[in-house]
């Protein structure tokens, strides 16, 4: 007699599931207003289990975002140096956070609330990537604008991932595709703007 055996989940993706929900949650309750039996209902398991992925609230929220800042790192990279250019390099780039800030707006606001509560180590991490992240940008902008100072370089891709990452406060008012849009028309036009005048 054949035994049929049920599919086992991935662990991988369990926990890529534990850290959307909980990404979910944070930005909805806070990372204080939320606990470890909340997040574990959400993916259909129990508080204790949790803890066979993550050692607790404070090393998910660290993963959560030291993985996000790790992909947008590397995304950024691989787009660069696909590029023929650096007009279409920007253009990558710029199209890559819009993606980042459309698909996860949750992340976002997690981040812009609860880097606080990572343990110090996983921040400086977190840090480190985010400023590589800025300085794959500045390098294709000062090869677009040689003239401005790196500083204002630095200032101007700060202000447009202000800008882009402005979903969380405008999810679901446009379609997609027309939101991605206007979001691209404004960041090349502040960035061609406020940078060419420096």
């Amino acid at each position: 007699m054949t035994v049929v055996r049920s599919p086992t989940r991935v662990p991988g993706r369990r926990r890529g599931e534990i850290l959307a929900a909980a990404a979910t949650l944070f930005a909805a309750r806070g990372f204080h207003g939320v606990s470890t039996e909340e997040i574990g209902a959400a993916v259909g398991i129990s508080g204790p289990a949790l803890y066979r992925h993550f050692d607790g609230k404070e090393s998910l929220l660290a993963e959560m975002l030291l993985d996000i800042s790790e992909r947008l790192r590397g995304a950024a990279v691989e787009r660069v140096t696909r590029a023929a250019d650096g007009a279409e390099a920007l253009d990558a780039l710029i199209c890559g956070q819009i993606d980042f800030a459309l698909d996860h707006p949750a992340l976002i606001t997690v981040h812009d609330r609860e880097l606080g509560n990572v343990p110090e180590a996983e921040r400086r991490r977190v840090r480190r990537l985010q400023r590589l992240y800025v300085e794959e940008w500045v390098t294709v902008l000062s090869e677009l604008y040689p003239s401005a100072r790196p500083a204002r370089l630095r200032a101007a891709t700060h202000a447009v991932f202000g800008l882009l990452n402005s979903t969380p406060h405008s999810a679901g008012e446009l379609p997609r595709a027309e939101m991605a849009e206007l979001l691209h028309r404004m960041a090349r036009v502040a960035l061609h703007t406020f940078v060419n005048e420096g």
